[in-house]
C-alpha cells in the first residue's frame, strides 16, 4: 500500500489549524498580559503555563477517549469539529474582552475555557495522521503533516505583519482584524478536512491493507512485535522489552528538555526584542517567520540526511545547530540582520528534531492505541511548557532579559546528552523516493 500524498495533505489541515492558533497564542497572549493588564514576567509565565498544566491531563485523556470512540463520522473527527467550533468562538470572545475591558479575571476565565476546548481535540487531531496512514509510511506522512502545520504558523505570522498595527501605547493595540482572519482560517481548514476525509471508510481501508508489514512481509519494527493481542476481545497488551523502555524513557526526557529550551525562546522573544533591542510593531515576527519558512524548506533535505545517517544522528545534529545559534544570539547587543540567519538555522534544527521524534514514540505502540501514545508524547512536551514559562519568566524578570538565550543553550545541551542514550527507533538507509527518507524500517 502506497502513501496517498493528496490525502495526507488534507489530513494535515487539522494540524495546520492548530498551529495557526498556537503561533498567535505563544506570541501575542503574553504581550496582552504584560502590556494591557500590566502583569510582570513571572505572573505572565504562570498564566501561560495554564495551557500546559491542562494539557498534562487532557491530551492523554482525550487521546485515549478518541481511541475508543465509534461514531458515524469517525473516531477523531467529532473531537476535531466540536473543539474547533468552540475554540473559534471563545478565541474571538477573548480578544474582544481584551480590547474593550481591563477586567483581568474575566480575561483569564475565558482563556481557561479556551484552553480546555483546545485540549479536547489536539491529541485526536494529531492521531488522525497515523490512524489513516499505513504504519510503513507514517514517518514520511509526518513530514507532510509538519509542513502543513508550519504553513499554518506562517499564515499567522503574515497576518500579524499585515494586520497588527500597534498604537503608541502597546496596551491599545487592536487585535480584532487579526483575530477575524485567524478564526476564519481555522474554520475553513477544518471544514475542508471534514468534507474531504471520510474517516471511517479510510480506517477500514488501512486496517484491511498491509499497515503492519514491510515490503518483504516482515513486521515493521521489533517494538511492534513485542505487543501481544488478546484473541478473546481483540484488545492489545503492550509489552516492551527493558531496553526499549529505557530508550523510550530517554527519548521522552529529550522531548521535555528541547521543548524547555525552544518554548522559552518562542514565548519570550516578542518581549525580548522590545526590552533588549527596542523593536516595536510586531518586528519580532520577521525572525520567527524566517525560522518557520526555513523549517518548511528543510524537511525534504532533512529526509535525505536521515536516510544516510539515521534519525538519531539527524536529531543530534539539529540540537547542535540550535545550541550554536542560541549561543551566538546571546552575544547580540542590538538587532542585526544576521539574527535572521541564526533563526533560519534554528528552524532547520527544529525541523530535524520535530520530523523524527514523534514517529519514534508512536512506532513503539500499536495501531489501536495511537491516541494514547500521541498523548504520551505531548504529556512530556507540555510538561516542559509548564515548567519553562515560569522558570524562564522568573529569570527574565528578576535577573535579566539577557538570560533567555543562555537558558536555551543549557537545556538544549542536556537534551543532546539524553538523546545520545536512545538506542531504538532509528532508520535504515534503503528508500525509494525523497519523501520515503522520512520512514522508519526497524
Amino acid at each position: 500500500m502506497k502513501l496517498n500524498y493528496k490525502r495526507t495533505i488534507l489530513i494535515g489541515l487539522a494540524f495546520m489549524s492548530i498551529c495557526s492558533f498556537w503561533q498567535f497564542y505563544d506570541n501575542e497572549i503574553p504581550k496582552i498580559l504584560t502590556y494591557h493588564y500590566g502583569l510582570g514576567e513571572t505572573y505572565t509565565g504562570v498564566i501561560m503555563a495554564l495551557d500546559n498544566v491542562l494539557a498534562l491531563f487532557m491530551l492523554p485523556l482525550f487521546g485515549a477517549l478518541s481511541d475508543k470512540a465509534e461514531t458515524r463520522i469517525g473516531k477523531r473527527m467529532p473531537f476535531i469539529l466540536a473543539g474547533t467550533a468552540l475554540s473559534s468562538v471563545l478565541l474571538f470572545t477573548l480578544i474582544y474582552v481584551a480590547h474593550v475591558s481591563s477586567n483581568l479575571a474575566l480575561f483569564i476565565a475565558i482563556l481557561l475555557f479556551l484552553l480546555v476546548s483546545m485540549g479536547t481535540y489536539r491529541s485526536p487531531a494529531v492521531a488522525l495522521m497515523p490512524e489513516l496512514t499505513p504504519a510503513v509510511h507514517r514517518s514520511k506522512a509526518n513530514a507532510i503533516i509538519n509542513l502543513m502545520g508550519t504553513l499554518g504558523a506562517v499564515y499567522t505570522l503574515v497576518m500579524i505583519k499585515l494586520l497588527l498595527k500597534s498604537a503608541e501605547n502597546e496596551a491599545d493595540t487592536n487585535y480584532i482584524p487579526l483575530m477575524l482572519s485567524l478564526v476564519i482560517f481555522m474554520a475553513l481548514t477544518v471544514l475542508i478536512l471534514f468534507i474531504a476525509i471520510p474517516e471511517n471508510k479510510l480506517i477500514k481501508q488501512v486496517r484491511e491493507g498491509v499497515e503492519d508489514f514491510d515490503g518483504e512481509g516482515g513486521l515493521i519494527s521489533k517494538e511492534l512485535a513485542e505487543a501481544d493481542v488478546n484473541a478473546s476481545d481483540g484488545s492489545v497488551k503492550e509489552v516492551l522489552t527493558k531496553d526499549v523502555r529505557k530508550s523510550m524513557s530517554f527519548l521522552l526526557m529529550s522531548v521535555f528538555l528541547w521543548f524547555t529550551a525552544y518554548n522559552a525562546v518562542t514565548t519570550a522573544f516578542s518581549r525580548y526584542v522590545t526590552e533588549v533591542w527596542d523593536l516595536h510593531n510586531g518586528a519580532y515576527a520577521d525572525c520567527l517567520m524566517v525560522a518557520t519558512v526555513a523549517a518548511v524548506l528543510s524537511y525534504l533535505p532533512i529526509g535525505v540526511v536521515s536516510a544516510k545517517v539515521g534519525r538519531k544522528l539527524t536529531i543530534l545534529s539539529g540540537i547542535a545547530l540550535m545550541i550554536m545559534c542560541y549561543l551566538a544570539a546571546s552575544f547580540m547587543q542590538s538587532f542585526s540582520p544576521v539574527m535572521n540567519f541564526y533563526f533560519a538555522i534554528i528552524g532547520v534544527g527544529w525541523a530535524a528534531i520535530n520530523v523524527n521524534s514523534y514517529p519514534m514514540v508512536v512506532e513503539m505502540g500499536r495501531s489501536s492505541v495511537l491516541g494514547k501514545y500521541t498523548g504520551l508524547y505531548y504529556t512530556f512536551s507540555m510538561a516542559a511548557q509548564v515548567f519553562t514559562p515560569i522558570f524562564s519568566g522568573f529569570l527574565l524578570e528578576h535577573v535579566s532579559y539577557r538570560t533567555l538565550f543562555p537558558y536555551a543553550v543549557v537545556f538544549s545541551t542536556l537534551s543532546f546528552i539524553t538523546m545520545i542514550m536512545v538506542k531504538h527507533g532509528d532508520t535504515k538507509p534503503r528508500k525509494k523516493s525523497i519523501l520515503e527518507n522520512f520512514d522508519v524500517d526497524d
